[in-house]
């Protein structure tokens, strides 16, 4: 059973609409032992990185993720405002200390009128693979494009970025650290790239 997270910060339809076409069944908990008995847990997220790490805390669920993969090496896949969150903190708001799976800040796009900056990030863009043997992009071509929809970009770092894209900078649009997953992009959004991303995800033991 694949567990997307019930933390009223993602909608979560469209990612529930992708898992049932492809054939995995999936529910929506914030459940401790329900979340923790998952085959793969999905980190979904929209809107202010302050507020949703406010209520992963009030919810517990902080503590949960740690678990599920310090302790229980559960697949674990952020998107969108989900991958941010996986980070080590966020300047939106103010500064707020992330989950710390992924070493990787968060911050907003630098506005560079120069250099074609767009904020928000909005729309179809190329990602470009960055790892010879990358889990989430294998079988895709070396610049496959995925929908994103973003105004603050988690950090380039060449040991997790498994793909990146560029908006007037480089910036990490798709991690890989272990077991857990970062997109900034929507794959649910993304059509066959973004089908064939999931099931990349899916097969992840």
């Amino acid at each position: 059973m694949i567990i997307i997270i019930n933390y009223e910060m993602g909608n979560i339809y469209s990612i529930r609409n992708a898992l049932t076409y492809l054939g995995g069944k999936s529910s929506y908990s914030d459940d401790k032992d329900t979340i923790l008995s998952a085959s793969h847990i999905i980190l979904p997220g929209v809107g202010s990185y302050r507020k949703a790490m406010g209520i992963l805390h009030d919810k517990n669920l902080v503590a949960v993720l740690n678990e599920a993969v310090y302790e229980k090496h559960i697949p674990l896949l952020g998107i969108c405002l989900g991958m941010q969150l996986l980070g080590l903190s966020s300047t939106e708001h103010g500064f707020t200390k992330g989950l710390g799976f992924i070493n990787c800040a968060v911050d907003r796009f630098v506005d560079n009128p120069l250099a074609q900056t767009k904020i928000p990030h909005v729309g179809f863009n190329n990602v470009e693979c960055n790892k010879k043997n990358p889990i989430l992009l294998s079988g895709l071509n070396s610049s496959s494009d995925f929908y994103f929809t973003h105004s603050y970009r988690m950090e380039y770092q060449d040991d997790v970025c498994s793909g990146y894209c560029i908006n007037g900078e480089k910036f990490t649009a798709c991690a890989e650290h272990g077991k857990v997953f970062g997109t900034q992009f929507h794959p649910e959004k993304s059509q066959v790239n973004g089908l064939k991303l999931l099931i990349n995800f899916l097969n992840v033991k």
